[in-house]
C-alpha cells in the first residue's frame, strides 16, 4: 500500500451523511474518498439510541403516488435515484429498531459501490498546503478539501463540581436488572434522558429526571430534537404521582455520601433557586453529545461555537476559520440550532446535496440546476413546488426555493438555504439578478407558545386569505431586492397541507405577484 494517497475530496465518515455526500459526488463523477473508523457504514447507530428504538419515523403506507411527498414522512432514507433503495422496504415500524439503519446504510454503501476504506481511523489532519490526514496505520491522505461527516461522537459534560461521579449514557448499563430498587438521577432533559428513564420505570425505586428552564415537548415546538411523544411515557409516571418527579433546576454539584451512594446539590428554579441536598444510588448524565475537534493540529483546527459542542460554520457549511473544511450531517445544526431539522437525516440530506451543489459551483464551475419561466407561470410553479416539495417542509425556513428576476427572464431555482442564497446573490454566483423571492415553509410567529390542542388558539381559519395568522406551517413569498426585504406574503395554513384553492391560495398569490 502506498504511503500517501491523493484525492480531490476527502470524506471522513461512513454514516448517513458520509454516505449522502459519496453518492452525489459519485455520480457527479468527481474524485474522493471516503475514510470510516468502524467495520462498516453507520458504526454509530450498532451503539447508538443505547436502547435501541428510533425517534425517527417510518410510514410506509401513505396513499401517496408520488415519490417526493412520500419522503415528507420517511426520515430515514438517503437521496438517490434507486426507487428501491428506501429505508421504508427494511422495516413496516413506525418507529424502527437502530438495526435496521445498520442494514439499510450497509446496503446503501454496497450497492452504490462507494469508495470507502473500513477500519481507517484518523488520527491526524493538518494543512501544510493541501489537507494531509493520517490514519492509525500510517497512511497519509492528501486532498484539496475535506468533507467533515464525523457526527457528535463525543458525550458533552456539561461543568458540574464533582461531574465525574456520573455514569454517561455513552456507556451506562441498559439492563433494568442493573437498577432494582434503586434511587436514580437522571441529568438531562432531552430524548436520551427520557429513553433512559422509561427504561428504567419497572425496576428503579425512584426516578428523577433534571434540568434548566422548561421542558420542551416536540409536539408544541415542532423542534424534533426536543422531547417526543413516543419517550414521555416517563411523565405520565410523574404527572399521576408514582414516585418518579421532573426536577426544575440546575445540578449545582455532586459528591460521594460515604455509603455508596451520592448526594447532589439541586437549585431549583421554581422556588427562587432553593438548594436542596438529594441523595441518590446512581446519577446518569444524558446531557448530549459534541464535535470531536481533536483530530485536528493546530494550523488547521475549527473554531467551535454553542458550548463547544460543534464547528462554526458559514451558510455554505464551511469553517468560519479554515478555507476549504465542510461539515455534513448532524453537525451542521449549528447553522439552525434547535429551530430546524440539519441534525437529522430528513433534514440533512438536503443539506448535503445543497453542499454539493455550492462546490460545484465553486470547484467545477457547474451553475446550480434552474429552468425559466414565463413571467405569469410564477404563481403555478410556486404552487406546484410547496405542494410536492420535501425539502422544504423539512428544513421549514431554512431551505427555501427562489424565484430569480433578471435581464435575460425569470428562472426558478430549488431549495438553497436562505442565508446562502442571500450572499451568493450578491456575489452574482446566480448571475444578474435585479430582485427576487424566496418561497419557505415556516410555522407562525409564537407557534411554540400556542396549545395546539387548544381549538380557540392553535390553527387559524382555512378560509382566511391572508395566511398572516397562520401558526401552523405554511408557505410564504417573500421578496428582496440589493438583499433587502420589500414585503412578503403567507398563504393560508391547510389541514391536508394543499395550498391549492384557486380563491384561498392562488388568486392571493397572484394578486401579490402582479
Amino acid at each position: 500500500m502506498s504511503s500517501e494517497i491523493s484525492t480531490e475530496c476527502l470524506v471522513i465518515g461512513a454514516g448517513p451523511a458520509g454516505l449522502q455526500a459519496s453518492y452525489l459526488l459519485k455520480r457527479a463523477g468527481r474524485d474522493h474518498l471516503v475514510l470510516e473508523a468502524g467495520a462498516a457504514a453507520g458504526t454509530f447507530f450498532t451503539r447508538f439510541p443505547r436502547h435501541r428504538q428510533l425517534i425517527s419515523i417510518n410510514k410506509v403506507h401513505t396513499g401517496w403516488d408520488d415519490p417526493e411527498l412520500n419522503l415528507r414522512v420517511d426520515w430515514n432514507s438517503l437521496l438517490s435515484d434507486d426507487p428501491e433503495l428506501l429505508f421504508t422496504g427494511y422495516t413496516p415500524r413506525y418507529f424502527p429498531q437502530a438495526d435496521d439503519m445498520v442494514r439499510y446504510l450497509g446496503d446503501f454503501a454496497v450497492k452504490n459501490d462507494l469508495p470507502i476504506r473500513y477500519d481507517t481511523r484518523v488520527v491526524a489532519v493538518s494543512r501544510p498546503d493541501d489537507f494531509m490526514v493520517r490514519d492509525q496505520h500510517g497512511v497519509t491522505y492528501r486532498a484539496k478539501r475535506i468533507i467533515a461527516a464525523t457526527g457528535v461522537s463525543q458525550p458533552y459534560v456539561p461543568e458540574i463540581d464533582g461531574v465525574e461521579h456520573a455514569e454517561l449514557y455513552y456507556d451506562v448499563s441498559v439492563d433494568p436488572k442493573d437498577f432494582v430498587g434503586q434511587k436514580v438521577l437522571i441529568i438531562g432533559r432531552g430524548n436520551s434522558a427520557f429513553e433512559t428513564a422509561d427504561a428504567l420505570v419497572e425496576t428503579a425505586s425512584v426516578i428523577h429526571v433534571a434540568g434548566p428552564g422548561s421542558l420542551k415537548l416536540a409536539w408544541q415546538t415542532h423542534f424534533v430534537g426536543h422531547l417526543r411523544a413516543v419517550n414521555n411515557n416517563f411523565l405520565d409516571t410523574y404527572q399521576l404521582k408514582s414516585q418518579n418527579a421532573v426536577l426544575d433546576g440546575h445540578i449545582a454539584g455532586i459528591r460521594r455520601d460515604g455509603g455508596g451512594g451520592y448526594l447532589v446539590k439541586v437549585s431549583f428554579q421554581r422556588v427562587n433557586e432553593v438548594i436542596k441536598e438529594i441523595r441518590y444510588d446512581r446519577v446518569i448524565l444524558a446531557t448530549g453529545f459534541r464535535f470531536d475537534a481533536s483530530i485536528f493540529t493546530p494550523d488547521c483546527r475549527p473554531q467551535l461555537t454553542i458550548n463547544a459542542r460543534f464547528p462554526g460554520q458559514t451558510a455554505a457549511w464551511e469553517s468560519v476559520n479554515v478555507p476549504d473544511l465542510f461539515f455534513a450531517g448532524t453537525i451542521t445544526q449549528a447553522r439552525d440550532f434547535k429551530k430546524s431539522t440539519s441534525g437529522f437525516i430528513h433534514g440533512f440530506r438536503y443539506g448535503v446535496r445543497a453542499l454539493h451543489r455550492i462546490h460545484e459551483h465553486r470547484y467545477h464551475g457547474v451553475d446550480w440546476p434552474s429552468r425559466s419561466l414565463a413571467p405569469d407561470a410564477v404563481t403555478e410553479a410556486i404552487i406546484e413546488r410547496v405542494n410536492r416539495t420535501s425539502a422544504l417542509w423539512q428544513l421549514f425556513a431554512f431551505m427555501a426555493d427562489a424565484v430569480l428576476y433578471g435581464p435575460d427572464g425569470v428562472r426558478y431555482v430549488e431549495e438553497v438555504p436562505v442565508a446562502y442564497l442571500h450572499e451568493a446573490v450578491a456575489r452574482g454566483e446566480f448571475g444578474d439578478v435585479e430582485t427576487y423571492l424566496t418561497v419557505t415553509l415556516e410555522y407562525g410567529a409564537d407557534h411554540d407558545k400556542v396549545n395546539p390542542f387548544d381549538i380557540t388558539a392553535g390553527r387559524t381559519s382555512q378560509d382566511d386569505t391572508s395566511g398572516l395568522d397562520g401558526r401552523y406551517l405554511h408557505p410564504v413569498v417573500r421578496r428582496f431586492r440589493g438583499g433587502t426585504l420589500v414585503d412578503e406574503h403567507h398563504l393560508t395554513e391547510n389541514l391536508e397541507n394543499e395550498w391549492d384553492s384557486e380563491t384561498v391560495h392562488k388568486a392571493p398569490l397572484r394578486e401579490y405577484l402582479r
